[in-house]
């Protein structure tokens, strides 16, 4: 797949089935995410990879930071919770990991870790898998950070879901570039 075909027809994905990408290609798609713009070479970015097992932990972190905040959440709610990391084979968690520096502000950095998992999202569309970033209140609760031993210098960007499409994507809706791009004249 070439460059424009890849950024033109990659779509969210949240039906996620086996396989999940292999070391091989999961370490590809890294190496494009490191490729991301980074202003003096800071490398504003971490990742955690959460496979098998793991995802369960996960969901019993998720359960945990929500009973901790509503004790009377419902058992519908609570099962919920328990799913949410299931609903894929791999989840990665992007990590905006700051650094000070007097020429690069935190705003940028947090831009640079956008742009990264952007790189990463397509390369796992060119390579055949599918992909959902998520967000939402489990990425700022102070005990999923904890569990994730995420510093405070840094934030979660997202839980970033992967595997194998289990449906064929959508063809994505081409926007209307006038409706938001104008030239200026000054």
């Amino acid at each position: 797949m070439d460059t424009l075909t890849a950024l033109l027809t990659r779509t969210s994905q949240g039906a996620l089935i086996e396989p999940a990408p292999s070391v091989d290609a999961l370490n590809i798609a890294f190496q494009t995410a490191l490729r991301a713009p980074d202003h003096r070479l800071l490398r504003p970015w971490r990742y955690l990879v959460i496979e098998g097992e793991a995802r369960a932990r996960l969901a019993e972190c998720f359960l945990q930071a929500a009973l901790q905040d509503n004790p009377n959440l419902s058992d519908v709610e609570q099962q919920r919770l328990l799913k949410m990391p299931l609903r894929a084979p791999m989840l990665i968690v992007a990590i905006t990991a700051t650094k000070e520096d007097p020429k690069v502000p935190l705003v940028e950095q947090t831009l640079s870790t956008g742009a990264a998992i952007q790189n990463l999202l397509l390369a796992l569309h060119v390579q055949g898998f599918g992909s959902m970033w998520r967000t939402g209140w489990v990425v700022e609760h102070s005990l999923i950070k904890q569990a994730l031993a995420v510093q405070p210098q840094e934030n979660i960007a997202g839980f970033i879901y992967v595997g194998t499409p289990a449906t064929p994507a959508k063809t994505p809706n081409l926007l209307n570039v006038s409706d938001f791009v104008n030239n200026w004249q000054g």
